[in-house]
């Protein structure tokens, strides 16, 4: 694991990588939650309001990942 961070473009790669993946979570949970909940179970129900809080969660780490490349590349945020 600690491979991935002494090289800065990896990060780079890796965090937007985690940012997309929070991104489809979050919006495969919005959409189960919120629009198709109805036709879900109560277990599913559960799993998507899970997703909207691991989304968002997965969109800040991937984030604090590309600042931190950014900044060893020497890179504009």
């Amino acid at each position: 694991m600690l491979e991935l961070f002494r090289d800065a473009y990896r990060t780079h790669v890796c965090g937007n990588a985690v940012m997309l993946t929070g991104l489809c979570l979050l919006v495969l949970g919005v959409l189960g939650g919120y629009v198709v909940d109805t036709r879900l179970s109560l277990s599913l129900q559960v799993l998507a309001h899970l997703l909207v809080i691991a989304g968002p969660t997965l969109i800040k780490f991937g984030y604090v990942m590309r600042i931190y490349a950014r900044h060893r590349l020497h890179l504009a945020y």
